[in-house]
């Protein structure tokens, strides 16, 4: 079903075999009998999950693509009801003017979840797919009931041809898996399975979908399988440079998006490895990786040294490839994979311990201030932020936090505070708490200034941009003395901060002083 410019309406004769083209206010529909038997109409594309990933692209795709009819389903009234609002479920610069936009015109959110897919011609999968929590694999694999739910819904309530679009990251081999579900359910009807992993980075998904490094499509390696290759790539073709637009087989697409977070999470961790060296021999971090950045043959990005990596998919793809390695007998490569997740949890407890030991190695009864709970800026997103991490060990040592973050919610932090690990992947009825989370001290402040007076030290754990124009005079004379600073972003002047009177720890610097003579013990 290939969508491309056009303006007429132009149609060959039913009796070819092989394809028959309807132009519709600009968007082209092929359809072949031999294969898929679309009817000629306008284009509906179905996503079923109205997550991070679902939500804004497929607003996206409505709004590059006006005379595609785009529906996200999703079985949680709650989070359609927030699409539908002016208050968006997720935070995202740029994506409440594109919803705004779209939204009632060709781009609707709703829980008849069967309705739309029964009717889509193209239905994306955007559901979870978290680590196992028990079972075979448990704490690495990926869990695939959501996967498999969905797929057998699409194969009982479809009446048409369907192309089926891998959107959430899975193991390698899972569309052979869903392939082979919806065929022994098809009831004659054909399916194609097509893998399109997402490459968004939270805080610029908009601008990310609009103008994307690359879009990667893989399918099989038959004539249906191509054909709904080209399907779905000439969708992106309305706005996406084709030359930016890559083919694979199905197996290289699924393993793509695993490798390319692997990728990226060992880059911070190997800068995370080098800053803990740098704090040991008086090296500063921010130097080496400048000097590092500047070989071409390694580029700058993703150097920067922090408390850690965090969001939705980092650990758990990594943990999927490690399960996935053990699985083919490739131990010695799982190994490898292992140590970019020790390395990072390595730099969260390292953090903390720096916390305790600055501070006369205690911090019972004493408030300490935690400036951002997000993974990143520009995003209310807190999977696998360090921030829990952190905060779960100041607590642990009966530290009175207060946290602020411009985006994150109370009940947001509360959930995650008490929430068991791999838990925030799981819908919330399924997730498992923790009995002792009730005992614990913490608030939220409604700003930065709130949460540091009294305070004995904060710390800054997520780069907002509003943390750097903080007036810290004003912080330092509301705090208790001595003042403490930790800055796991490096994103302060740690010298002019010394020069009001804070003792400052950041990230793969050369120590204050003071700190010199409190290592942080792992």
């Amino acid at each position: 079903m290939p969508l491309l410019c056009g303006s007429a309406t132009i149609l060959h004769s039913p009796l070819d075999l092989r394809w028959r083209f309807v132009y519709l206010s600009g968007l082209r529909v092929s359809s072949f009998s031999q294969g898929f038997r679309f009817l000629d109409k306008m284009v509906k594309i179905c996503c079923i999950g109205a997550g991070y990933v679902g939500g804004p692209t497929m607003a996206v795709i409505a709004f590059k693509c006006p005379s595609v009819e785009v529906a996200v389903v999703d079985i949680s009234e709650p989070r359609i009801r927030a699409w539908n609002s002016d208050q968006l479920p997720i935070y995202e610069p740029g994506l409440e003017e594109v919803v705004k936009q779209c939204r009632g015109r060709n781009l609707f959110f709703s829980s008849a979840v069967e309705k739309h897919v029964s009717e889509a011609d193209i239905i994306f999968v955007s559901v979870n797919t978290p680590t196992k929590t028990r079972g075979l694999g448990a704490g690495k694999a990926a869990d695939l009931t959501y996967w498999e739910s969905a797929a057998r819904m699409i194969a009982d309530v479809s009446k048409s041809d369907k192309i089926v679009v891998e959107k959430s990251t899975v193991p390698v081999k899972t569309a052979e898996a869903i392939e082979k579900i919806l065929i022994h359910n098809s009831k004659g009807i054909s399916f194609q399975i097509l893998s399109n992993p997402e490459f968004l980075a939270e805080g610029t998904a908009i601008q990310d979908l609009l103008s994307p490094d690359r879009v990667l499509i893989g399918g099989r390696e038959t004539p249906g399988g191509s054909k709904a290759v080209k399907a779905l790539k000439d969708v992106y073709a309305q706005w996406v440079p084709k030359d930016r637009i890559i083919t694979t087989n199905l197996w290289s697409a699924e393993l793509s998006k695993l490798a390319a977070n692997a990728f990226l999470a060992q880059r911070i961790s190997s800068v995370n490895a080098m800053s803990a060296l740098c704090e040991a021999t008086g090296a500063n971090v921010s130097e080496v990786s400048h000097a590092v950045g500047k070989d071409t043959r390694i580029g700058p990005k993703f150097l920067n040294s922090s408390v850690g990596f965090g969001g939705s998919c980092f650990q758990k793809d990594i943990l999927n490839l490690v399960y996935i390695c053990e699985c083919n007998g490739l131990i010695e490569v799982a190994n490898y994979w292992k140590q970019v997740i020790k390395v990072n949890d390595y730099q969260k407890s390292r953090f903390v311990n720096r916390v305790v030991s600055s501070m006369f190695n205690t911090v019972s009864g004493k408030k300490i201030a935690i400036l951002g709970f997000a993974f990143k800026k520009d995003t209310g997103d807190t999977r696998e932020t360090p921030a829990i991490d952190v905060c779960k060990g100041l607590l642990g040592d009966k530290a009175e936090l207060s946290i602020y973050d411009p985006q994150v919610t109370k009940d947001q932090i509360e959930r995650d505070l008490s929430m068991s690990k791999f838990g925030w992947d799981h819908p919330v009825h399924l997730q498992l708490t923790s009995p002792a989370a009730g005992e614990q001290i913490w608030d939220v402040a409604v700003d930065a200034y709130e949460a540091t007076k009294n305070a004995h030290g904060l710390c800054i754990l997520t780069e907002w941009d509003e943390f750097r124009k903080l007036d810290y005079q004003k912080i330092f004379n509301n705090m208790q003395k001595p003042a403490f600073v930790f800055d796991g972003r490096n994103i302060v002047d740690d010298a002019k901060l010394r020069e009001i009177g804070f003792i400052v720890y950041s990230i793969g610097k050369p120590l204050d002083p003071w700190l010199k003579d409190m290592p942080a013990v792992a």
